[in-house]
This record gives structure tokens, sequence and C-alpha cells, in this order.
């Protein structure tokens, strides 16, 4: 996994929203009300008639190969709306920002603090609204000037620029990364709407339990389109920006498998 721009206030909202809007339209716990978000459900009551607040996360000492499947499943059982790596100099700091769908959930996600993610211990912090926009407003601005320095041999999976890309040969398969976890084939086919493609060209990933990964691979008509398609790379769809990687029918294929 979403609405462009509802998580911003005033100004932020134009500048933050036109690059980066992290929330999911079909959340039943929230709705937008001019620049505010309100509940729509009558859960949780301690905040009926208060600010309500941000329900936002920062996680410490992730490992630089993290993806955005671990984080979801450090946080199994979590409504999550965003999840925002935060990078220094193009280059994965080991911190993340995670967006969850009650304020509530905060609190039961400090429970897991120190808890292990592979070998590495990760620390949960409370974190603020204005440190989350901060962290999409820096992503933004390093957009703008350009990718970042090339990564050291542990870059993280999750980085959304890799200088190799143009240099790879393509089969006429894409790999795509970051979609929101309510994205559909038909919004795949929409945001290659200037190729030919049909929903039995596409596979969505899901996991064990049957969700989203975030991941789908695409069959192009011939390698060319597929070439010429990722022109679209780090482009929106809905409310994320989604990374294209060159792949393979073997590749696609086991994919797939993995879903049976």
């Amino acid at each position: 996994m979403y609405s462009r721009g509802k998580f911003m206030e005033g100004g932020e909202g134009h500048e933050m929203g036109s690059k980066r809007q992290r929330i999911i339209d079909t959340n039943p716990y929230y709705s937008s009300a001019g620049t505010s978000l309100m509940y729509t459900n009558p859960y949780p009551p301690a905040y009926i008639g208060q600010p309500r607040p941000f329900p936002v996360i920062r996680l410490r000492g992730l490992p630089f190969n993290c993806s955005e499947t671990d984080v979801e499943e450090f946080l199994h059982g979590f409504n999550i709306i965003d999840i925002l790596f935060v990078h220094k100099k193009g280059r994965f700091s080991g911190e993340a920002f995670v967006v969850l769908g009650l304020p509530v959930q905060v609190d039961w996600a400090l429970q897991r603090n120190r808890l292990n993610m592979g070998r590495r211990y990760i620390e949960v912090f409370r974190s603020k609204r204005q440190e989350y926009y901060n962290a999409v407003a820096n992503e933004v601005a390093d957009s703008k000037n350009g990718p970042p320095s090339p990564p050291h041999r542990s870059a993280p999976r999750a980085r959304s620029y890799d200088e190799g890309k143009d240099l790879v040969e393509h089969t006429g398969v894409l790999k795509l990364r970051g979609l929101p976890f309510s994205a559909t084939k038909e919004d795949i086919i929409e945001f290659f709407k200037e190729f030919d493609i049909s929903e039995d060209n596409i596979t969505l990933m899901i996991n064990s339990e049957g969700r989203a990964t975030g991941e789908a691979f695409v069959e192009f008509a011939s390698p060319e389109d597929s070439k010429a398609a990722m022109v679209k790379d780090r482009m929106t769809l809905g409310s994320r920006y989604i990374e294209l990687f060159a792949s393979t029918p073997e590749e696609a294929e086991e994919a797939a498998s993995r879903n049976r």
C-alpha cells in the first residue's frame, strides 16, 4: 500500500503529496474532512471529542537488506498504512517510519521494542506527525536532486534507484515493487495504459497467509515494450511510487508457483 495528500495539512500537503501520499482510501477507520482525518468508526472511544493522535512509530537498527515485507512480518497483525525507509546521502540509515491504522496500535507496537528481525534486535519508538512529514519532505528533495550516490555492497533491497537498471537485458517481463497493498490487476493495467497488457499477463504476489506483498510480475508483448515501460520507474500508482526491475519469465513463473 492510500489518496494523495490526506495526511498533509496546509502547504505541506501540496508539496509532499505530489510525490508520496500514504493512506488507504478504503481504511474503515478514517475519512477525509477538509485537511484533517476523522474517525468513522466509534472505536476507540478514548479519542472521541479529542485531537486524534497521528499513529506513527519509528524503527531503528533495521538490517541493511531490509524490505517492506520484512517490516510487515516484524509487525505481523498490525494494520500498516505506510512504510517509509530513511536514507542519508542515498544510503539506507537502518531506520524507518511506519504509519499504523489506529493510534492504539502505537502502544501495542512499542511492545515489539528490542525483538529480533533476523539476527538484529529492533528498537521501536513513538514518533510524531511532523517527524514523518520531515522524512517525506527529505525523500522528495532527494528525488529532485537526482539519484543517490552508488550503493555499498549491503545496499537495501528497498532502495528505489539502481544504476544498473539501464544495462540489464530485457526479456519482456518486469517486476514491480512497492505497490499499494490494495492494488488490483486493473490498477496495474491503468498504470501501463500505454501498453497492451491483459490481466492474464499480471501476477500479484501474496504471502503464505494470502496477504498482498506489494510485488507483482507483468509480462509485456515484447522485450522492447518492457524496456520502454521502464520510463514508469518511480512513478506513482495511487499513493505509492513504484519500483520497476527487469525480470525473466522463469522468475515470474517461479513466483507464480509460490502463490498456488
